[in-house]
């Protein structure tokens, strides 16, 4: 629940200054002496009260009260919530996505890079408690976006994954599996896993794969891979000596042993997805993995609340002034 704190507590002790003015208003009312004096109240006592015997102390008491929300606008006060580290259940994951030229394939639809991205963004949403990551391969290997609960900012940094963000159009598979390891290794979840996307075979990169698969299952990582593309030929985007780009057809060629002997390696499993539906298929039955409780921290929102207070001061200042012009109006 949202709790009241103060940019600026110092302000509040001008509140202190509320018992010296009562007690001075309070002293001088007291004092006040009347121009005529009279032998008897009786033949004024049958007299109807007017409206100011009863809203005379009025305008002190909006004063009071200015003076009291004045304060508080001073202090600026805002509503908070704790941050507070609270364990969910949850598994660390890394995605580990080949970002290489044949990624833009069209045999799914607009292209295997997208797909994979939409089917991600997907399986992140349906994961709300886990830490997940992304790493980003092509001829070499970098990190997108670290392991993070913070989904919003995770989905964010997935749409601006591209092709061309590594001009290497090669494809590092080892290097990759490497790099998400690495990210993995140091987590203290019970269950750590990198899911594996790739559409070529590995022809570049100072890591051969089985030797990252091999660093995973020291630290016992599971590697799950997808090999991603259609069984035969598939149109791959090519362009002509003017810049122009049209399809060309071209065999299909994943290393699925390479692949298969990693999941194999580090008890993973190995996936062929070759459209679409068989692509969202095999994020749903990786969804089924298990879950182990790993510490969230929570971030804390702040929202300004003095503007209620400043716009109750301006009520209260018309209402004085109100007061003073209309009902305890004076002629001098």
């Amino acid at each position: 629940m949202p709790e009241l704190e103060f940019l600026h507590p110092n302000y509040l002790y001008l509140l202190l200054l509320l018992i010296p003015a009562t007690a001075w208003y309070i002293y001088r009312h007291n004092q006040v002496q009347a121009d005529m004096q009279i032998p008897a109240l009786k033949p004024f006592r049958q007299m109807k009260k007017s409206a100011r015997v009863y809203f005379r102390h009025l305008p002190f008491v909006f004063r009071m009260l200015l003076l009291v929300l004045l304060v508080i606008v001073l202090a600026r006060p805002r509503s908070t919530n704790r941050w507070e580290n609270e364990s969910v259940e949850g598994i660390d994951i890394m995605l580990a996505m080949d970002i290489s030229g044949s990624m833009m394939a069209g045999d799914f639809i607009p292209n295997r890079l997208e797909a994979a991205k939409d089917v991600a963004s997907s399986f992140i949403s349906g994961r709300p408690d886990d830490r997940i990551g992304i790493v980003l391969f092509g001829g070499e290997s970098f990190t997108q976006c670290p392991l993070t609960a913070d989904h919003a900012v995770l989905l964010n940094l997935l749409k601006e994954v591209s092709v061309g963000i590594i001009e290497d159009q090669s494809t590092a598979i080892g290097l990759g599996l490497a790099n998400a390891v690495k990210r993995l290794k140091d987590s203290d979840a019970k269950s750590r896993v990198v899911i594996l996307v790739t559409d070529g075979m590995n022809n570049t990169g100072s890591v051969d794969p089985l030797t990252a698969a091999e660093i995973a299952k020291t630290f016992g990582i599971r590697v799950y891979t997808i090999g991603v593309g259609t069984r035969g030929m598939a149109p791959y985007p090519v362009k002509d000596a003017f810049g122009n780009i049209f399809y060309q057809q071209f065999e299909v060629e994943i290393d699925e042993d390479i692949l298969r002997q990693i999941s194999i390696m580090t008890s993973g499993e190995y996936f062929r997805a070759t459209n679409n539906q068989k692509l969202r298929e095999i994020y749903a039955a990786i969804d089924q993995l298990e879950k182990s409780k790993v510490n969230v921290k929570q971030y804390s929102r702040k929202h300004e609340e003095f503007r209620a207070f400043a716009i109750a001061v301006l009520i209260l200042l018309v209402l004085e002034i109100l007061l003073r012009t209309t009902v305890l109006r004076t002629v001098t």
